[in-house]
């Protein structure tokens, strides 16, 4: 929480992405339940415990996850689906893992998925599917752009009906 109220520095520091994933992981969460008393949603971690200090500026990376981890919740949060008669309770999990000499956060939803006919567009600046009045369509415009100025790629694999699962890949050096 001190972490996402400081001003940024725009400098890069040695960053535990465990500590800063988790932290903002239950950030997002709890303002979600803020806003909205009947927010229901499960979440969950899977972090990699070797996963060594990265050098980020925390807080731009800390606000790419706030971005997609509030996306998650809002897309899975909404409602409860059912199939086959089997209740689906909304849930987002964060993970980390390293891959070579990469570092990567997988932000994950259980929710309706992202439909093909705009995939390609969500990474587009003021697109947006939300109402009118409750998204600017900068979100994920400037967590690209973050992600990229760290050297790293932000990539996402969806399937309608089954969820999303955005990666946030940064150099370990």
């Amino acid at each position: 929480m001190l972490e996402h109220s400081r001003k940024s520095t725009g400098e890069k520091v040695l960053t535990d992405i465990n500590a800063l994933a988790d932290e903002y992981l239950r950030l997002s969460f709890h303002g979600m339940r803020a806003k909205d008393k009947s927010f229901k949603a499960d979440f969950s971690t899977d972090f990699d415990p070797t996963l060594p200090k990265v050098n980020v500026v925390p807080q731009e990376i800390g606000r790419v996850l706030l971005n997609i981890i509030n996306n998650a919740f809002q897309a899975c949060g909404n409602s409860e689906f059912r199939i086959q008669n089997f209740e689906l309770k909304p849930k987002v999990e964060v993970s980390t893992k390293i891959k070579g000499d990469k570092i990567e956060i997988s932000i994950s939803d259980n929710g309706p998925g992202i439909p093909d006919s705009i995939k390609e567009k969500i990474f587009q600046p003021f697109f947006t599917t939300k109402p009118t009045g409750q998204g600017t369509g900068l979100g994920l415009s400037l967590s690209y752009d973050i992600v990229k100025a760290h050297g790293g790629e932000l990539r996402v694999e969806t399937e309608e009906n089954k969820g999303s699962e955005f990666t946030l890949v940064i150099p370990e050096k």
